[in-house]
């Protein structure tokens, strides 16, 4: 990896914290409750029971955490250099998952 592809994707995930921080300020300023981020749950990522779409690089991993009576999907993508994972609810995993079982999704996959 090149020093400004690095930087790149360094400033990219600031960036992207620096958001998430302010969502959840905004949000707990509102009342609401903000989802959690990776960092907020202290997960330890190699700990995880991760299953695996397929293999190769852009396979997607997924495992299931529970946390503070709540039940999370940790989401993320095999051979991503940032080490990026995503956060979603049950509810949204659900709902995901629903669009998946209906074709919601076919057209792009094509």
């Amino acid at each position: 990896m090149t020093d400004a592809r690095a930087a790149t994707e360094a400033r990219a995930t600031t960036e992207a914290r620096a958001t998430t921080e302010a969502r959840a300020a905004r949000a707990s300023q509102l009342g609401l409750r903000a989802k959690p981020t990776v960092e907020s749950l202290g997960v330890d990522l190699s700990a995880q029971d991760w299953q695996r779409s397929g293999t190769g690089p852009g396979a997607i991993e997924v495992a299931v955490l529970g946390s503070d009576g709540a039940e999370w999907v940790l989401m993320r993508v095999c051979g991503d250099p940032a080490g990026r994972v995503l956060v979603y609810d049950r509810h949204e995993w659900e709902c995901f998952l629903d669009g998946v079982r209906g074709g919601e999704f076919d057209s792009t996959a094509s």
